[in-house]
């Protein structure tokens, strides 16, 4: 097959899920809506957290660097995907493509280690409540923070730099919704067998590895809960837990579909549904069922609101 030299071509044609759809129009106004209340509901929850003092605890501070991973993450995608079809114009270039892979690898990877340290978080407040702040004192919140973003910027610049080197057949379009590893590789004209094995051995570190972490701390978490002697206590928490629960499953399964099943399982029309649960559909629920259901958040959200009202009419 012809090869393509990517560096000098035009770049690559995105033709994803807007432009494969039967009803394209109305998957872009429900994609818009959804960046838009991504946007909202994270953009709130980061101010609430960041202008409230009662709210500086190690829960909030890492629920506001997932607020901040979930409204880059959409950001990276989305803007583009819709952008792209109004203007009937789906290039990219080369450099944007390989931008857009580091940013959503490193982004998409972040969360699924943070996401783990927030489960132990919760472990560690329902089933030792009065070690919490000497288990999870500010130090060891930055700390687990820090590991997120770190090695998921290692492995992403990794995997980009890996990803891109391939040649490119003739073909420029991958059809999908944005670059990701696995429709970039269908398009190299070289063995990608190796390579593909170690993308698959990377997703089962950054994803079935946390993944048992969170299973193993809501299991602990619903063991203690059962033996709560308050009913009330008792259905609160399981409500909890199976909400932030659903969340992680859209989450890791999507991803776990994509990135540790094998490529014979994959089918681009499938991966282009998939793709938008963890890049568009969880950043915009993640908030809402993380934290703006939870008391203290609102009760933050109502005085920073009274608040601002009390210096609006002081200034009259």
């Amino acid at each position: 097959m012809e090869r393509w030299n990517s560096t000098r071509g035009s770049g690559f044609i995105l033709t994803g899920i807007l432009n494969d759809s039967g009803s394209p129009e109305l998957l872009c106004a429900t994609v818009a809506v959804l960046y838009m209340l991504a946007l909202t509901s994270n953009g709130l929850l980061l101010l609430v957290i960041t202008m409230d003092a009662q709210l500086r605890v190690p829960m909030y501070l890492l629920l506001r660097q997932l607020s901040l991973m979930d409204l880059l993450f959409t950001s990276v995608v989305t803007p583009k995907a819709i952008v792209d079809f109004l203007r009937v114009e789906n290039t990219i270039s080369f450099g944007g493509c390989a931008l857009q892979m580091f940013l959503a690898l490193m982004l998409g990877s972040a969360e699924d280690l943070l996401l783990a340290f927030m489960a132990y978080d919760r472990y560690v407040a329902i089933c030792h409540p009065l070690n919490y702040m000497v288990l999870m004192r500010p130090r060891i919140c930055w700390l687990m923070a820090a590991t997120s973003w770190i090695l998921a910027s290692l492995s992403a610049l990794g995997h980009t730099l890996y990803t891109m080197h391939f040649p490119f057949c003739a073909s420029r379009k991958i059809r999908h919704l944005l670059c990701e590893i696995p429709p970039l590789l269908n398009l190299a004209c070289a063995d990608t067998s190796r390579y593909e094995f170690l993308v698959y051995v990377t997703g089962v570190t950054f994803l079935l590895f946390p993944l048992s972490v969170i299973a193993a701390s809501y299991t602990l978490i619903l063991l203690t809960v059962f033996h709560m002697p308050s009913n009330e206590g008792r259905q609160k928490a399981l409500v909890t837990c199976s909400s932030h629960l659903s969340v992680v499953g859209m989450f890791y399964g999507a991803a776990t579909f994509m990135y540790v099943l094998p490529s014979s399982l994959h089918s681009p029309k499938q991966d282009n549904i998939i793709s938008l649960f963890y890049t568009i559909v969880t950043p915009a629920l993640n908030p809402l069922i993380y934290s703006l259901r939870n008391k203290e958040v609102m009760g933050a959200l109502r005085r920073i609101l009274a608040k601002n009202v009390l210096l609006t009419y002081s200034n009259i």
